[in-house]
């Protein structure tokens, strides 16, 4: 459930950002930063701290070449699906959100790496040991 909740905290954090939806920050921000800047920044910056956090644990989790790793796994799947006829790539809405999933599925399973390869192996990290 750990690592499924992380996976969900990333796509809202990906999904508040941007999406093909008009419910999305890029969007607000553009049309109401004159009139709300003060609030457009401080959202912006929740959404950094939020981004912070994210990157830097699934850097030092499971680095650069695991992220992308996870990315290409994420994109043979999507191959697959185009291939076997299940997915359309034509709806430029479903490639966005597709898109979203990929990079949440990459900050989501970097997130949580621990708990994945505390599952696997039995190998507690340093910061999971309990006083």
């Amino acid at each position: 459930m750990g690592l499924f909740l992380r996976w969900v905290f990333a796509f809202i954090l990906l999904a508040l950002t941007y999406n093909p939806t008009q419910w999305n920050f890029i969007r607000w921000s553009r049309g109401n930063y004159l009139e709300e800047t003060p609030l457009t920044v401080l959202l912006g910056l929740l959404l950094v701290i939020g981004y912070i956090i994210y990157l830097r644990a699934t850097l030092r989790s499971i680095g650069g070449f695991g992220m992308f790793l996870v990315l290409s796994v994420v994109g043979a799947l999507v191959w697959v699906l185009y291939d076997w006829g299940m997915l359309s790539l034509d709806n430029r809405d479903l490639n966005t959100w597709i898109g979203i999933f990929a990079l949440s599925a990459v900050l989501g399973i970097g997130l949580g790496w621990s708990i994945v390869r505390r599952m696997l192996a039995g190998q507690v990290d340093i910061d999971d040991v309990e006083n």
